[in-house]
């Protein structure tokens, strides 16, 4: 992939300068998740606009992983608003979420390890090429028009992600940091409106990492929203156009790279030290 100006090394943070919000995609409003007596998510208040990369962050515990299975259908909020799209979502599925244009990543790779990379991906359009249990039981010129359909696009796929070579091996046999790129070209293949993408440079290289960076703005250039969890701020402040930040489940902070790095509670609760900043 192409050289990304990506500042990995040396512990500084370069933040990303775009700025400008579209309309919000997604919204929560005054959104709790309670677990008997434990307020995970406290009434949270958060917009993702059109077309931008929105990070959640914070320590360990502090809500962001319970707030993406709220958005996805996993868990219903205890009590507030999810919205969608201009649709109300919470109590949804997440299949029906995931029909509305919403995929997903997770934190631990959920790839069918004996299947090619072309298949993982594949199985990402399953919601978007439709065909009926006669054409796929009887494989009808329809069933296999649309099999070839999505075998070309899945290569495409592949190929955007440089990974075309790698199609006829199964996934068990990639890297790591191949196994996400893959995942994250699966929910592509969905065709969405936005993706949720769960700490998707954890336990990757540098390298890896760069390719990453690059791999996500493609994404947001296409046009899909992009809220991600990530705990590399390196990564974080090179992409997001804005930050949301927990704590203990309540939000402390929320606005531009720049406003974040320099919010002293932030600094207190998360970073623990100031960092060095490099602007772009």
């Amino acid at each position: 992939m192409a050289e990304e100006t990506y500042a990995a090394r040396h512990g500084s943070v370069q933040v990303n300068s775009d700025g400008g919000d579209g309309p919000p995609l997604l919204q929560l409003d005054n959104v709790s998740m309670i677990f008997g007596g434990l307020r995970a998510v406290d009434r949270l208040t958060l917009e993702v606009c059109t077309g931008k990369i929105h990070a959640l962050i914070g320590p360990n515990g502090a809500g962001k992983t319970t707030v993406l299975n709220i958005i996805s259908g996993f868990y219903k909020p205890t009590e507030g608003l999810v919205r969608f799209n201009g649709q109300t979502i919470q109590g949804f599925d997440s299949a029906k979420i995931a029909g509305m244009g919403m995929a997903r990543t997770f934190q631990n790779v959920r790839l069918f390890k004996e299947l090619t990379a072309l298949e993982n991906v594949q199985i990402g359009m399953h919601r978007i090429i439709k065909e009926g249990l006669a054409e796929t039981v009887f494989r009808t010129p329809a069933f296999r028009r649309a099999e070839l359909r999505s075998a070309e696009k899945a290569k495409e796929l592949l190929a955007e992600i440089g990974l075309q070579d790698k199609a006829t091996v199964k996934a068990r046999n990639l890297s790591y940091g191949q196994q996400k790129l893959i995942e994250i070209a699966r929910a592509l293949a969905q065709d969405p409106k936005q993706i949720l993408l769960d700490e998707p440079a954890a336990g990757l290289n540098e390298t890896e990492t760069t390719d990453l960076v690059h791999l996500v703005r493609i994404v947001r250039d296409r046009g899909i929203t992009i809220l991600l969890i990530e705990h590399n701020m390196n990564f974080v402040m090179s992409l997001a156009d804005r930050i949301t930040v927990l704590n203990f489940g309540r939000k402390i902070a929320d606005g531009a790279p720049g406003e974040i790095v320099s919010n002293e509670e932030v600094i207190q609760a998360y970073l623990g030290r100031r960092p060095s900043l490099r602007s772009t």
